[in-house]
């Protein structure tokens, strides 16, 4: 019996023991901090999510899930309730997404606030303000991965079709031609190596080449130079041209003058007494041609004129009679 009895007090201490100790951990893993309640509607899946997750507000971990349930009045509307900091920012413009921690799958609720309605958003326990819990990475993949597999389909379809025999012999072709243009590259650039290393000397060449150029130009440039000097001269000897030109033109205009104004007038009184001499020499041999005894015995008086002495009136022509007529 007393050994019974032993061992059943020995076993009551023990799980006295044990009870104390998971009382001790339940009080110091006991949340006794003093947080805001809010509601986030949740139309689509939250997978990932459970109780005590927790709730970060642009990163910053800020409190953490107390339920997740169905909302009575809304069938598939899921309602979880977060209790967040006091100290935490919320405003009517604050939203919730789900993200998802790592490779674990686990989830949180992140919490962002566009700054649309910076007016801060009141809650307690009696009046919960409710938040919306927008879709997070994976909703978005979810709902557009029946379209994305079809485009990734058509995708395929397009690079099988465009990847047939005729269009890889082309790249092939293409490939090929590529190549060969590098190798014809490396060819002139193994060329162009020797040109490349005179390619210093050349440059001092042309430095020398340009210093030259330069000293020519100043050369010429100056007011004392052979090019200035030779200019000056050719400028006095057209100078003196111009004079000489001048001095033919004005000779040329007296003569011409002289020409018009005294020659030619006298040329014409010539040409006039010529042609008066002319004419009488004219007469005069008509007059020896119709009567050549002129030149013997002279020129006979002529016949007296109109009121002259001597002038008798030439006859009356005679009528014809009339027997004649006859």
């Amino acid at each position: 019996m007393e050994n019974k009895s032993h061992a059943f007090w020995a076993g009551a201490f023990t799980l006295g023991l044990l009870a104390v100790v998971v009382l001790v951990i339940a009080w110091f893993n006991h949340d006794r901090a003093v947080r805001i309640p809010y509601d986030l509607i949740a139309k689509t899946s939250v997978t990932g999510l459970n109780p005590d997750s927790i709730v970060r507000y642009r990163g910053i971990p800020v409190g953490k899930v107390r339920t997740i349930q169905f909302d009575p009045k809304s069938p598939g509307i899921i309602i979880v309730r977060i209790a967040v900091n006091p100290d935490t920012p919320m405003t009517h413009s604050t939203f919730a997404t789900l993200g998802y921690q790592g490779v674990t799958g686990l989830g949180f609720v992140q919490l962002d606030d566009n700054g649309a309605d910076p007016t801060p958003l009141p809650s307690s326990e009696a009046h919960v303000a409710q938040l919306t819990l927008r879709p997070g990475l994976l909703d978005d993949l979810q709902k557009r991965g029946a379209d994305m597999i079809k485009q990734m389909e058509q995708v395929t379809v397009s690079l099988n079709r465009m990847l047939n025999d005729q269009t890889r012999e082309q790249l092939l072709h293409t490939l090929q031609s590529v190549q060969h243009a590098a190798d014809g590259i490396t060819t002139l650039t193994k060329n162009a190596n020797p040109a490349v290393a005179k390619l210093p000397e050349t440059i001092s060449k042309l430095n020398g080449t340009l210093d030259s150029v330069h000293t020519l130009v100043g050369t010429m440039n100056s007011p004392q130079g052979p090019l200035m000097t030779n200019l000056n001269k050719v400028g006095d000897a057209a100078s003196r041209a111009g004079a000489a030109v001048t001095q033919l033109s004005d000779s040329v205009q007296s003569m011409s003058s002289t020409l018009n104004y005294e020659t030619l007038p006298r040329i014409a009184t010539l040409s006039d007494d010529i042609r008066v001499a002319t004419q009488s020499f004219n007469r005069a041999a008509d007059t020896l041609s119709s009567n050549p005894r002129g030149l013997l015995f002279g020129q006979p008086a002529p016949a007296p004129g109109p009121g002259e002495a001597g002038f008798n009136w030439p006859a009356a022509p005679t009528a014809p009679t009339a027997a004649g007529t006859k």
